[in-house]
C-alpha cells in the first residue's frame, strides 16, 4: 500500500459542486482505498491504495464524481513522498508570512517552452516560481485579489491547476506522517 493525497478543485465553494465530504470518503472506501481522511471541507484527501499511476487513480476518481453527481471535478492525486518533495522546495518559505504562500498543483509538467514562455510575465507584488508540477506563491494581498490564479496559469501552460494555501499544505504533510 502506498499513501497518496488527492486534490479536487472547485468542490463545496459557493454552494456549487457540494459533496458531503462523509460522502466523499466513503466513495473512495468504495473504491477499495483505505484509511481514507480529509481535510477541511473544500477536497483534500489523504488516502492508501495499492502503488498506481498518480494519473490512473486520479481519473479513477473523476469518473466515479461524474458518475455519481453528474458533474465534473477536476482532480490531482500525488504521492506523500512527492507532496513531501514540494513542501521543502518552496523557495518563499523563508521570506514571507505564511498567510502569503500558496502552491498550485499542476497535472503534469510544463514544457519548456510554456516555461519560458510563462517566467517572462511578472505580477508585482506578487511573485511565483515553477519547480517541477508546482508553482510556488507568494502573495502579499490575498489569493482572490491575485492575477496569478488557476486560471491564469492553466491558460499560460496548458494544464489543469488547483492552488492550496500553506496552512493546508502543512496541514496535509502532517496527516501523512501519522
Amino acid at each position: 500500500m502506498q499513501t497518496h493525497i488527492a486534490i479536487l478543485r472547485g468542490i463545496n465553494v459557493g454552494g456549487k459542486r457540494k459533496i458531503l465530504i462523509a460522502d466523499l470518503r466513503n466513495m473512495l472506501s468504495e473504491l477499495g482505498f483505505s484509511n481514507v481522511n480529509t481535510y477541511a471541507q473544500s477536497g483534500n484527501v489523504v488516502f492508501e491504495y495499492k502503488s498506481h499511476k498518480n494519473s490512473e487513480l486520479a481519473t479513477k476518481i473523476t469518473n466515479q464524481i461524474h458518475d455519481k453527481y453528474g458533474f465534473d471535478v477536476p482532480v490531482i492525486v500525488i504521492t506523500t513522498a512527492e507532496f513531501a518533495e514540494d513542501f521543502r522546495s518552496n523557495p518563499f518559505v523563508e521570506k514571507a508570512e505564511i498567510g502569503q504562500l500558496h502552491l498550485t498543483f499542476l497535472s503534469e509538467e510544463p514544457t519548456d517552452e510554456k516555461l519560458t514562455g510563462i517566467n517572462l510575465l511578472a505580477h508585482p507584488p506578487d511573485e511565483f516560481r515553477i519547480i517541477g508540477k508546482g508553482v510556488y506563491l507568494k502573495c502579499v494581498n490575498k489569493y482572490h485579489q491575485t492575477k496569478l490564479s488557476n486560471n491564469f496559469f492553466e491558460k499560460k501552460l496548458g494544464v489543469f491547476a488547483t492552488t492550496r494555501n500553506w496552512e493546508t499544505v502543512t496541514k496535509l504533510v502532517e496527516m501523512t506522517k501519522g
